[in-house]
């Protein structure tokens, strides 16, 4: 941090020639560096928030020389202008106290002489300090944070250390504005997250407090400082560097599972991704790994609600926990499967259905099994299944494992008063569907695109027209029965719906406008609701 004007006045050398202010701007300029010289000219060697020592000789003209003298000082950008009375200038004429006054240029008489020499070490020993300060916080900050990478810290302790770093508040979003993370500092939880959502939606990404996170094409997320107390310059290198740390966490995935799911897991990515082609080959691997021959094949994905863990290390003890309740339950129903952890709360698995009898029954009963193995499992709170398509070819069958994981998803988002011991493609509906993809930083961009314009207007001037359009489109444009369900009259229903289209540029009779919009809002509820869960 650099010294100001009136820091150099306080430091005792300076103090010892009595500084007298004769006028000019405030003293809070800062100074990069004192510069002693006698040149009237002295203006075309500067690059800026220099502070001027001299004896005052370019002060010894005329009352125009030495008007142009301080106006070339402030077009160069110095920070002040310091004088030592007695050798070449007695006394400052009028002329240098009002024209310091209106180009706002501190202009400082020392009635003692002093050393300049004195003056420029201590500052500059200062000076020099800082910047050394400033370099060793950079080493710090690339080394701290080069061991977070390494050890893959959480996605919290990463956040923990930029604000304790910064002693300010830290909150990493997704790109809807949920808060993923965050760490309060000089202020409570509950008070930094107060109608967190429009308090981010207003700061822009050029706010200096505001980094992405993620790849520069493929951006997830928003780094921001809550404080207005750090120097712009270390908290950006911070918040840069926690987000370097945050997008390598999130392209790094641990496997801690022991070695024989490991070549399960390997086995099932290499059919998935092609590696694995002869269907006689895999079916042999597969058996050396536990998978029964001569039985039905059928793709599965089990996908649990969990309480979120910040421990990755938890996470994988959990995940572990759930396969291997889920792979009991197979077995007590006398099936076979290969099992391999996905992401998050979800395994997937090849599952080898015995052959003879009803296929759905006995796939059923598999299923009833896996799932009252799981429910088991601390922490788990709801488990589904989905089930993607069954084959003889076992290579076919693990290409259907997409399928199932995404079926299996859409259906933890469905309601769970029913549940069925699995779900197919059929079971599940629109909303279901934009449940799987919500976190998706792109479909996350579509809904902020159509609807940030409302939300901010609404945030502005403390509205509702949100909900206005929300209800229009429920009522699939019926403005007569939307009208009485607002309870307002007709025309006011129209004005709003003509200010609705006004800020978002859009035309509400266009039904293609109409389903991007309710898209966006769906998406914008099941984020909502998927915090809830």
């Amino acid at each position: 941090m650099l010294l100001s004007v009136a820091d150099v006045l306080a430091m005792p050398v300076v103090r010892a020639g009595l500084p007298e202010v004769a006028g000019g701007g405030p003293l809070d300029r800062p100074v990069r560096w004192v510069h002693v010289s006698e040149l009237a000219d002295v203006a075309k060697l500067l690059v800026g928030r220099e502070l001027i020592l001299t004896t005052g000789q370019a002060l010894t003209g005329s009352d125009a020389e030495t008007v142009a003298y301080l106006e070339s000082l402030a077009a160069a950008g110095v920070s002040g202008l310091v004088v030592e009375l007695g050798t070449s200038v007695r006394e400052f004429t009028p002329v240098v106290a009002r024209t310091a006054d209106r180009l706002g240029l501190p202009v400082v008489a020392l009635h003692r002489v002093v050393r300049f020499v004195e003056i420029t070490e201590a500052v500059h020993r200062v000076i020099v300090a800082d910047q050394y300060e400033e370099l060793e916080f950079a080493r710090t900050v690339h080394e701290t944070f080069t061991a977070l990478s390494v050890r893959r810290a959480s996605l919290a302790e990463i956040v923990k250390t930029a604000a304790g770093m910064l002693d300010a508040s830290v909150v990493l979003e997704d790109l809807a504005h949920r808060v993923l993370a965050l760490t309060a500092r000089h202020t409570g939880t509950s008070a930094l997250l107060d109608r967190w959502e429009a308090t981010s939606r207003l700061l822009s990404d050029i706010d200096p407090n505001v980094v992405p996170v993620g790849p520069h094409t493929q951006r997830w997320g928003r780094l921001i400082l809550r404080s207005n107390r750090v120097t712009s310059a270390r908290a950006r290198m911070v918040l840069e560097r926690a987000a370097q740390t945050l997008t390598l966490h999130r392209m790094i995935e641990r496997d801690r599972f022991g070695l024989h799911r490991q070549a399960q897991t390997g086995l099932i990515d290499d059919m998935v991704n092609g590696r694995l082609t002869d269907e006689r080959d895999a079916v042999a691997l597969a058996a050396a790994l536990g998978l029964a021959r001569r039985v039905r094949y059928v793709s599965l994905a089990l996908e649990v609600a969990a309480a979120a863990e910040s421990d990755p290390v938890a996470q994988q003890r959990r995940t572990a926990a759930v396969l291997d309740s889920a792979l009991h339950g197979v077995a007590l129903a006398k099936a076979t499967a290969l099992a391999a952890p996905d992401h998050g709360n979800r395994v997937t698995f090849v599952l080898g259905v015995p052959r003879g009898g009803d296929f759905d029954s006995a796939l059923t009963a598999i299923c009833v099994a896996m799932l009252a193995e799981v429910r088991r499992v601390p922490g788990v709170g709801r488990a589904v299944i989905g089930v993607g398509g069954e084959s003889d070819s076992l290579l076919d069958t693990a290409r259907e494992l997409a399928q199932a994981a995404h079926v299996a998803e859409v259906a933890l988002s469905l309601d769970a008063s029913t549940p069925r011991p699995f779900y197919r493609s059929g079971d599940v509906r629109l909303r279901g569907l934009l449940s799987l993809i919500r976190d998706e930083p792109g479909v996350q961009r579509f809904a902020e695109t159509e609807l940030s314009a409302l939300l901010r207007h609404d945030i502005r001037n403390a509205s509702d027209l949100t909900r206005t359009l929300r209800q229009f489109l429920d009522l699939a444009g019926n403005k007569t029965e939307l009208a009485k369900r607002l309870n307002i009259s007709r025309p006011t229903l129209y004005d709003r719906l003509s200010r609705i289209e006004r800020i978002l540029d859009v035309d509400l009779d266009n039904g293609e406008t109409r389903t991007s919009l309710h898209a966006a809002l769906l998406i914008r509820d099941l984020a909502t609701a998927g915090d809830a869960r």
